[in-house]
């Protein structure tokens, strides 16, 4: 999970920074910023508590904004940032976000984010996006770049970010929010939390049911231990949630998408709205348009291999027979499924789920077939 990060670049702390040493987590450098990568109960604890209970992260890394339009338009806005992503942003209703991804002249994806039309009144034409912590600063040059006249990005650099995941999560904060238990999945709300604003979220990159909380900085360490003192939270670091997200056939920017990967490859045709899909008028999306009508030459897979050894990224796929055909991009030990479980890219012709194909690990060929995924269920509130 670790990023390399240059020696003469000191790390970056979240507001949590001291929380997390104070519970005695094992700190890592990732993305810039040092990171609890587990607590002393362990990575596989705290997978496994997140899958049973309510699991609490920190994902203040993350990049924080506000998309404005000086009109106070939604409209305005959504056209804006329209003209870089392939997501139907016109059509959100107050409160409503979507996952999309920054495209590159070429199709292929600069990162992935979050975008939610704001819903608190005098705030008409705002948009608040949540990007990648590794991308952030290529992201918000990228947007200001290509930002029409009466359009601005404000960066919020001063927000804290925790992720509330877990089939408890939801009673847990209902307990200090009521409204939050009949938020729908992918809308949001502006609440109080003892006496903390939050915008709240229902959405999470684990699977589970749960929540996503932005709050001031100042106020984050206070809101995180008053949701751990809930018996059924406990602090999850960045290695459960990979296996999380991994078990869940999500994909993690920079390993399984990247500038040489397009949504469809990626199988993201989902996040693009069928108006997106007929009109485009975003980067890259004649060739997008192209992979939708004839299919893309190689797409994500799911793969499970036999046996107990895990296929790590990296691993060069092949069939049966020697035909090199893809490469794992996402792989470990899947503490839900009990075994190993990856993703890769794979030609279109190995693709279909239970075809079967070789990993290459440590230079002998290890079985494995495509799997559907995800390989745990989804339980996110429709």
């Amino acid at each position: 999970m670790a990023e390399p990060v240059r020696a003469d670049e000191p790390l970056l702390q979240t507001p949590l920074h001291a929380e997390h040493v104070a519970l005695g987590a094992r700190m890592v450098p990732f993305a810039g910023y040092d990171m609890p990568v587990q607590y002393p109960s362990g990575i596989l604890t705290e997978h496994n508590w997140t899958r049973e209970h309510a699991g609490l992260f920190d994902v203040s890394h993350m990049g924080q904004a506000f998309l404005v339009a000086e009109d106070k338009s939604h409209e305005t806005a959504a056209r804006a940032i329209e003209a870089l992503i392939p997501a139907d942003v016109v059509n959100l209703k107050p409160n409503q976000q979507r996952y999309s991804q920054l495209l590159s002249d070429e199709g292929g994806i600069l990162d992935d984010l979050m975008v939610t039309r704001v819903g608190a009144p005098g705030h008409e034409g705002w948009l608040y996006l949540v990007v990648n912590a590794s991308m952030k600063e290529a992201d918000y040059a990228h947007i200001e770049a290509r930002l029409p006249a009466g359009v601005s990005l404000r960066r919020k650099d001063d927000l804290g970010l925790m992720a509330l995941q877990g089939p408890s999560a939801t009673a847990v904060l209902a307990r200090k929010a009521p409204q939050v238990s009949d938020l729908p999945f992918m809308m949001s709300a502006d609440v109080q939390i003892d006496g903390i604003w939050c915008h709240v979220s229902r959405s999470g990159y684990t699977g589970e049911d749960g929540f996503e909380i932005s709050c001031n900085g100042k106020d984050a360490p206070t809101l995180w231990k008053a949701l751990l003192a809930d018996p059924e939270v406990k602090p999850i670091g960045l290695g459960a949630r990979d296996s999380l997200r991994l078990e869940a056939g999500l994909c993690l920017y920079g390993h399984d998408i990247d500038t040489t990967t397009s949504p469809i490859e990626a199988g993201l045709i989902w996040s693009i709205q069928k108006r997106r899909r007929e009109e485009g008028g975003f980067p890259g999306a004649s060739r997008i348009q192209q992979e939708i009508k004839d299919g893309p030459a190689r797409v994500r897979v799911g793969l499970k291999p036999e046996g107990r050894a895990p296929a790590r990224e990296g691993t060069v796929i092949t069939t049966p027979d020697g035909r090199e055909v893809g490469i794992v991009t996402s792989g470990g030990f899947g503490p839900t499924v009990n075994g190993p479980v990856a993703m890769g890219y794979v030609s279109r012709d190995v693709s279909a789920v239970g075809t079967d194909l070789h990993l290459m690990v440590r230079g002998k060929p290890l079985p494995a077939k495509v799997a559907a995924m995800p390989f745990a269920p989804h339980r996110y509130k429709r």
